[in-house]
């Protein structure tokens, strides 16, 4: 937060993370080894809560969530002081009894709109989207990329004629670059396997200060003259 994310998203590890590419994935499958479930993803939610005034999502897959029952999902995030959920795999036209959970609780239920979503189904995502809508920059999964795709204004001009909710650009943004190339067709990105692709190669000890150091660069991105 300090270097200067304006939220926070949590993952829950699933065994079978559909969407993920090697870098997530093998993360997911390091805190499943470890024990970790989604009780101790909603404690994290609950401690960061404490100390920072960032929003903090919630994100994983139907499974976890359906085992534990979707409204007690929701007032167990809402207890933690969770913002919202992003349930990857969950379809809009599937989503009515978790969005009107969320919307009890006033949470925000995140979804999603890729490249190759129709036209009409995108109305449905704009129709009920809240917070803002997870655009997904490729055909694919995630992980670091070192360019983005061509059609990706296209793709986002398209998603800002269904809503005027924040246009927010997920799957492969790794560089600074990319954050510029974005800066007038989107209102935000989210950068996940690069951060963990560092705190991978880091030495002992340095891997909270290397993400955060790529992390500013991310953010100075943002400005409309990334040298000021």
């Amino acid at each position: 937060v300090e270097a200067g994310a304006d939220l926070l998203e949590l993952g829950v590890p699933f065994s079978d993370p559909i969407a993920e590419g090697p870098t997530i994935q093998r993360a997911s499958q390091r805190a499943l080894d470890n024990g970790t479930t989604l009780d101790h993803c909603l404690a994290a939610v609950a401690e960061l809560r404490a100390g920072v005034s960032a929003g903090l999502l919630l994100m994983g897959y139907a499974n976890p969530f359906a085992r534990r029952g979707l409204g007690r999902c929701v007032d167990a995030l809402s207890a933690a002081g969770g913002d919202g959920l992003i349930v990857v795999d969950l379809p809009p036209e599937m989503s009515g009894d978790l969005a009107s959970a969320c919307r009890a609780r006033d949470l925000d239920l995140i979804t999603l709109a890729a490249p190759t979503t129709p036209l009409a189904r995108m109305r449905v995502i704009g129709s009920g989207a809240t917070g803002f809508v997870y655009c997904v920059s490729l055909t694919g999964v995630t992980g670091a990329r070192t360019q983005l795709d061509r059609s990706l204004p296209e793709f986002l001009g398209r998603v800002r004629t269904v809503t005027a909710l924040p246009r927010v650009v997920g799957f492969g943004i790794a560089q600074p670059e990319h954050v510029q190339a974005l800066r007038l067709h989107a209102e935000g990105v989210i950068v996940g396997s690069a951060l963990i692709d560092i705190v991978e190669r880091s030495e002992p000890g340095q891997a909270i200060s290397d993400a955060a150091g790529h992390l500013q660069k991310l953010r100075a991105a943002t400005a409309r003259d990334p040298d000021r």
